[in-house]
């Protein structure tokens, strides 16, 4: 008897662990490049994580107003998530077909159903509302998947579109 919590141990009663699933994202990645990006992410570290999805891409070939942008609605997404959705989260950029795709993922609320189509122009003296609006106009998909237990935010960019 294991008096700590007072259970019987046996061999029949211990078994392994499950073996440990791969990272799901809300699109999976086709091409057999490896994530540019993977790593968590606190309050602390919005800068440090824009910096590192930019030179990720700009590795990976995307430069100009395509690249700022696309940034910028990144870095929308995770301030987003450290205002929002408990302080930190989780990001994975990576590379499929023609196109860079993001995931920003939290273990926040969830998001409100009013924001979970495309939204219309914020008003010009609205507080906030901004981000995803941003995101919408930045990439070329959003994708969104939410619920009381957490959120899943999908950015992708073409990195051949002119």
């Amino acid at each position: 008897m294991d008096e700590t919590y007072g259970l019987q141990r046996s061999q029949d009663a211990l078994r392994s662990a499950p073996a440990r699933e791969p990272a799901r994202h809300a699109v999976p990645a086709t091409s057999p490049h490896p994530e540019l990006l993977d790593r968590t992410f606190g309050r602390d570290e919005i800068t440090v994580v824009r910096h590192e999805v930019q030179a990720s891409l700009t590795e990976a070939g995307l430069g100009g107003d395509r690249l700022h942008g696309f940034v910028l609605a990144v870095n929308e997404v995770i301030t987003n998530v450290v205002l929002h959705a408990g302080g930190h989260g989780r990001i994975v950029v990576w590379l499929a077909g023609d196109s860079a795709w993001c995931t920003v993922t939290d273990s926040g609320p969830g998001i409100p159903q009013r924001f979970h189509r495309a939204p219309e122009v914020p008003e010009a003296f609205e507080v906030g509302g901004r981000g995803i609006w941003l995101a919408y106009q930045l990439c070329d998909e959003v994708t969104m998947a939410t619920g009381p237990i957490g959120t899943t935010i999908g950015l992708r960019i073409s990195l051949a579109a002119a």
